[in-house]
C-alpha cells in the first residue's frame, strides 16, 4: 500500500510540476477572459437582454457569466495555476539555485568535453596573474583554484539572471493575491447625488446599500457640450464630509472623467449625469390662441397644473439643449402633456428658442417655454481596492523578472593553467552566437598578453 500511495504522490506532484497544465491553465484563462469581454459583468443592461433568448440567459447566469471574475470556476483556475507555478519553482529552483551559487570552479576534463567554445594556447611570464587581472577587467573578478598542479580561475557575469523565471512566477502569485483581495474585500458601486445634497451610501450591484463612514456633497455640477449638442465635458465639484465638518483639502475639489477623487481607499469617478428633477422648476406662459388669457406657470417635473377652462398641464421631460437628440433644433425644450376637456392628451416639445414650432401646432392654448431652474445630479462610480497595491507590487516584480529572463545573460569563462599551457573555455545561457563573438575577442586579447 505504501507503494501505491507514493506512486499516486509521484503522479500528482508530476501533474502540477508540468508545463502542460500550465498552458492548459493559460489558454482557459484568455477563453474565459474573452467571455468576461463580450457578456456584459455587473448590472446588466436591458438593451443586451433583448439581444439573447431566455434559455441562453438562464444559461449564462447559472454559469455566473454575468459575474464570470467572481465564479467558482473561475476561482478555480487561478488557484491552480499558483499550485502549478509553485509545484514548478520547487521542483526546479533547486539545481538553477545551486548552478547560480554553487558554480563549478574547476574545469576537468569533462567539462571542457561538454563546452562548445574552448581555445588552447601558450601564455609567457606569470600567466595566473596576467589572466586574474584580465578576467577581473573583461568578466568579473575571478575565483582562483589550486588543484592537482593546475591553477584554475572562473568569473561569471549575472548569473542571477537565470532566476528571472521565478521572479516572474512570484510576481504572478502576487498579483493574484492582490486581486483576490480586492476580489473579496473591495466593491464596485454607484451613487446618484443631486446639486446641493450630500450622500454616505453607496449601491453595488443588486442594490447592496455599503455605508461610508464619511459623506460626499455635490457643491456644483456643471457640463458643456459640443456643435452637435454632444456632452463635451461634464464636471462634478465635490466637498468630502466627516463628523459633521469638511475634510480639510477635500473642500470643492473638481472630478471630472479619467480625473477622480480618492480617499482613505476609496475612489470616486466621474461616471453620468441626468437632471435630479429636485427642486427643479420649469417656466411656461399659456395663453389662448389671439392673445387672450396669459399666464405664467412654474411647474414642477410631473406635477400636474390646472388651467383656466379645465384643462391640465404636465412636464414629462425637460433639456438644457435639445441639439443632443434633435440636432436639426437648438437651446433648452421641454415635452409636456397637455389635456383638454372634451379631448384625448396630446404629448408634444416645446422649444424656447423655436416658437415658431409651437404656432404650426394649431391648438386652442399657445405655450411658450421660458427656460428653467434646473438641478442637476451626478452619477459616480465609487470603486475601493484594497488589493491594488499588491497588484502594482507584482506589476513591478513582472517587469523586472521579465527583463532578467529576456534581456540578460549568464556568462562563464574557465581557465586552466597547466604547465605552461592554457585553456580558456565559455558558455551562456542565451544567444550563444553573440557570445561566441565575445568569447573570440576575449581569447585574441588573451593571445596579445606579455
Amino acid at each position: 500500500m505504501s507503494t501505491n500511495k507514493r506512486n499516486f504522490v509521484e503522479s500528482l506532484w508530476d501533474f502540477f510540476c508540468s508545463l502542460k497544465l500550465s498552458i492548459s491553465l493559460l489558454i482557459g484563462l484568455a477563453l474565459t477572459s474573452i467571455i468576461g469581454t463580450v457578456v456584459p459583468q455587473g448590472s446588466i443592461p436591458p438593451e443586451y437582454l433583448q439581444t439573447i433568448s431566455e434559455s441562453k440567459f438562464k444559461l449564462y447566469q447559472s454559469l455566473s457569466f454575468f459575474d464570470m471574475y467572481h465564479s467558482w470556476w473561475f476561482m478555480l483556475l487561478l488557484y491552480l495555476l499558483t499550485v502549478n507555478l509553485v509545484s514548478c519553482s520547487i521542483k526546479r529552483l533547486p539545481r538553477v539555485w545551486k548552478m547560480v551559487f554553487e558554480p563549478q570552479l574547476v574545469m576537468d576534463e569533462g567539462l571542457e568535453k561538454s563546452l562548445s567554445l574552448t581555445h588552447e594556447f601558450k601564455i609567457s611570464g606569470d600567466a595566473v596573474t596576467k589572466l586574474k587581472d584580465f578576467l577581473a577587467s573583461a568578466v568579473a573578478t575571478p575565483v582562483v583554484t589550486e588543484t592537482d598542479g593546475s591553477t584554475h580561475l572562473f568569473a561569471q557575469k549575472t548569473p542571477w539572471c537565470r532566476l528571472g523565471v521565478y521572479v516572474v512566477h512570484l510576481s504572478i502569485i502576487i498579483i493574484f493575491i492582490g486581486a483576490l483581495i480586492g476580489s473579496f474585500f473591495g466593491y464596485k458601486a454607484m451613487v446618484n447625488i443631486p446639486e446641493g445634497m450630500a450622500v454616505d451610501t453607496v449601491y453595488a450591484p443588486g442594490d447592496k446599500a455599503i455605508k461610508l463612514d464619511f459623506a460626499v456633497k455635490l457643491e456644483k455640477f456643471s457640463v458643456s457640450y459640443y456643435n452637435t449638442g454632444a456632452p463635451k465635458e461634464f464636471k462634478s465639484i465635490l466637498t468630502l464630509i466627516e463628523n459633521g465638518q469638511p475634510v480639510k483639502g477635500y473642500e470643492k475639489v473638481p472630478v471630472i472623467v479619467n480625473d477622480p477623487l480618492s480617499y482613505k481607499g476609496i475612489t470616486f469617478y466621474q461616471s453620468s449625469y441626468g437632471q435630479s428633477g429636485e427642486g427643479s422648476l420649469y417656466h411656461f406662459n399659456v395663453s389662448r390662441r389671439g392673445g387672450s388669457g396669459g399666464a405664467q406657470l412654474d411647474l414642477k417635473k410631473g406635477e400636474q397644473v390646472t388651467l383656466n377652462g379645465g384643462a391640465t398641464l404636465e412636464v414629462l421631460e425637460a433639456t438644457q439643449d435639445v441639439r443632443q437628440f434633435m440636432p436639426e433644433f437648438s437651446g433648452p425644450a421641454a415635452k409636456v402633456l397637455l389635456k383638454m376637456p372634451g379631448k384625448a392628451p396630446a404629448s408634444f416639445i416645446v422649444f424656447k428658442n423655436h416658437p415658431e414650432i409651437e404656432e404650426q401646432r394649431k391648438g386652442e392654448l399657445v405655450l411658450e417655454y421660458a427656460g428653467a431652474d434646473e438641478k442637476l445630479y451626478t452619477g459616480l462610480q465609487v470603486a475601493k481596492d484594497p488589493g491594488v497595491w499588491i497588484v502594482w507590487l507584482g506589476c513591478a516584480l513582472m517587469t523586472i523578472g521579465i527583463y532578467m529572463a529576456f534581456f540578460l545573460s549568464h556568462n562563464r569563462v574557465w581557465i586552466r593553467i597547466s604547465n605552461g599551457r592554457v585553456v580558456m573555455g565559455g558558455t551562456a545561457s542565451k544567444n550563444p552566437a553573440a557570445f561566441e563573438s565575445k568569447f573570440e575577442a576575449l581569447v585574441e586579447k588573451v593571445k596579445a598578453l606579455k
